[in-house]
């Protein structure tokens, strides 16, 4: 099925996530409902333990919900089997984490194809024209045969950026980008995803930071694994200054 222009990337209807240990049962998200749109800059905030990284996970296809409905660009993600969904993570999707889960035994360029060796129908030309391309887009060109072990933090977050972009995914999904960066190499990274958004890419990002909710087009706020609000950041400013917490404003939801 091929998506519609102006349909979600990723439309999730009713989300439920449940962790069980024996006879315990953890409501990680509870009745979400949530859109992307494309060319959207979405960030996800809340506090620590909310269901962030639940959700984005959930978002990516890399976990099951417990309930409810998730649609990648138009697709329903329940519906499909282990292989097709494991090709449309692999082809639609971009993952950014906090850690940079890079290969310390491959060089730059290396870490970057890898995710490419498994889609088919790419070739080994093309293949090295997409990732010294993603590498251009990122400014780490000129490091394409060092090792992981030789670059900076920020230089290896860049890597991993290239490495998600090579596939030209419908949406790029970061996991506290910054979270293991220093203030310098992290404003590097924030300008960095801030331009790829500028030039048309579809981006989510869970984060702590304020200065990732600025630029923004929309902040969705969790707490208590339950969907606060979707604002602007303008928005977001006038209830931050109105006194308003995410608890107050969860107890006016229905």
């Amino acid at each position: 099925m091929e998506p519609r222009a102006n349909s979600p990337v990723i439309a999730m209807r009713g989300i439920a996530k449940v962790f069980r240990a024996g006879s315990i049962e953890h409501h990680a998200l509870t009745d979400i409902h949530l859109d992307v749109r494309p060319g959207e800059f979405l960030a996800i905030a809340g506090p620590s333990g909310c269901g962030k990284t639940t959700l984005l996970s959930l978002m990516g296809l890399l976990d099951h919900p417990s309930g409810g409905e998730v649609r990648f660009e138009g697709v329903e993600a329940g519906q499909l089997g282990r292989a097709a969904r494991s090709r449309l993570r692999n082809e639609r999707i971009g993952y950014v984490f906090q850690a940079f889960n890079l290969i310390s035994a491959m060089d730059v360029f290396d870490n970057v194809a890898l995710p490419l060796t498994y889609r088919s129908g790419i070739g080994r030309r093309e293949r090295r024209e997409r990732v010294l391309r993603a590498l251009e887009d990122v400014g780490m060109s000129h490091r394409v045969r060092h090792y992981p072990a030789q670059l900076s933090g920020g230089q290896q977050q860049r890597v991993a950026v290239a490495r998600a972009l090579a596939g030209d995914p419908a949406i790029l999904l970061a996991d506290e980008p910054t979270g293991s960066l220093d203030l310098a190499s992290g404003e590097q990274i924030m300008a960095l995803l801030g331009r790829l958004h500028a030039e048309g890419r579809t981006i989510c990002v869970v984060t702590h930071e304020e200065r990732f909710r600025g630029a923004a087009d929309r902040i969705v706020r969790l707490l208590d694994g339950r969907l606060v609000d979707a604002t602007s950041y303008a928005e977001w400013q006038r209830e931050a200054g109105s006194g308003l917490d995410e608890r107050q404003l969860a107890g006016s939801l229905p």
